[in-house]
């Protein structure tokens, strides 16, 4: 009897040992950002498959628990407490729009308290100050303060200094605002004009013709998703010759397709992985994206509905970034945060990721080029 008592203690301990990890994984899979949600949630399970047929973490399977927000705040913030609290997932990630991801940063700080990496590009939700605390929340996007030095950096190399600002009145555009005026003249840049649209606006020529009047050498453009595309086919049709410089979240095969020929010259940053074919072979990120390039396209074919885009490697940072910590300190929710907190050197799509307790995001404007549109391709003008 004491033989059987072993034996199945033996097996029971053998489950347990298998039990999966899991990881919620709330994005935009309808609404209007689910163009950029959708693809999101298949990279992160592309990236989890990837790590159990590895043997997992420390011979644990990964297992991904979906949620959509259907590019709502409100829905967003509900599927969080759903994984959180019913699911028991172990961390978070997503989701895919910055409005999401405020509306959900409370619950993590002041409720739930485990890791969350989200996959937004506003700033807020480890900006700090007023917009409250960030200790279990990170984001693998670049910063918009990274991003916005990287368009001023090329400004100034061009030696611009007077601009014209176009924004969004969402989350993102208004983040971009604050930077791109906060920022502005440490760059030697004078802003001569600023103008607004909503992103369901179908017309910006009444702003551009403003900013037409206003002596700007360049306008700078913030927002996501087909938006761009509209000012850029506005500007086009008023035949404004100031670059159009847009913001990190458009270097994307979809804004091509969407501003036709009106995309012919566009100007923004964008993460390494639109021009992989371009860098050195001595870049440290090649090798990673070329890896992640051929899973995508070649063993998923995930590419013929979803092209790659800049916002393509944002789960796979994510997903790495909480796998990494997993195989050092486990699950257990304060030292799994402190062990994100502390990663250095990782190697990453959209960087080489150096998280600090102030900085939650990692990543400098060394993580991005500057890139143009020539000819239908994306060209790097600008390491």
């Amino acid at each position: 009897m004491g033989l059987v008592m072993i034996f199945s203690w033996c097996l029971a301990g053998s489950s347990s040992a298998q039990e999966p990890i899991k990881i919620g994984a709330f994005f935009a899979l309808s609404g209007p950002a689910a163009t950029i949600g959708t693809p999101t949630k298949l990279v992160a399970q592309m990236v989890v498959d990837k790590i159990n047929k590895g043997g997992g973490i420390n011979k644990r399977p990964l297992e991904l628990v979906v949620g959509d927000t259907e590019s709502d705040p409100t829905k967003a913030l509900m599927e969080a407490k759903r994984l959180v609290e019913k699911e028991k997932v172990v961390a978070l990630i997503g989701p895919t729009r910055t409005d999401e991801g405020m509306a959900v940063k409370s619950y993590i700080e002041d409720t739930a308290h485990i890791p969350i990496i989200m996959t937004i590009g506003g700033d807020p939700v480890i900006a700090g100050g007023k917009f409250g605390p960030f200790r279990w929340t990170f984001k693998t996007p670049q910063r918009t303060t990274v991003a916005v030095k990287k368009v001023y950096d090329y400004l100034q190399s061009r030696k611009l200094t007077k601009i014209a600002l176009l924004t969004a009145t969402d989350g993102f555009g208004k983040d971009g605002l604050n930077v791109l005026k906060q920022l502005a003249p440490e760059y030697g840049l004078e802003i001569v004009a600023e103008e607004a649209f909503a992103v369901a606006d179908t017309d910006m020529t009444p702003q551009l013709v403003k900013i037409r009047a206003s002596g700007a050498q360049g306008l700078v453009c913030w927002t996501i998703g087909p938006a761009g595309a509209r000012v850029a086919k506005n500007v086009k049709q008023l035949a404004l010759t100031i670059p159009l410089l847009q913001c990190h979240g458009q270097p994307d095969p979809k804004y091509i397709e969407l501003a036709g020929d009106a995309s012919e010259g566009s100007i923004m940053p964008s993460t390494k992985l639109m021009v992989v074919d371009q860098l050195p072979d001595t870049d440290p990120q090649k090798a990673v994206i070329e890896e992640f390039i051929s899973l995508y396209k070649d063993t998923y074919h995930y590419d013929q509905q979803y092209p790659i885009n800049t916002h393509s490697g944002y789960a796979w940072d994510a997903i790495y970034l909480l796998a990494n910590a997993m195989r050092q300190v486990g699950t257990d929710p304060e030292a799994l945060r402190t062990a994100i907190e502390q990663t250095r050197g990782y190697i990453g799509i959209s960087g080489i990721y150096n998280l600090t307790p102030e900085d939650h995001n990692g990543l400098g404007t060394d993580s991005m080029v500057i890139v143009k549109v020539e000819k239908g391709k994306w060209v790097l003008v600008q390491p």
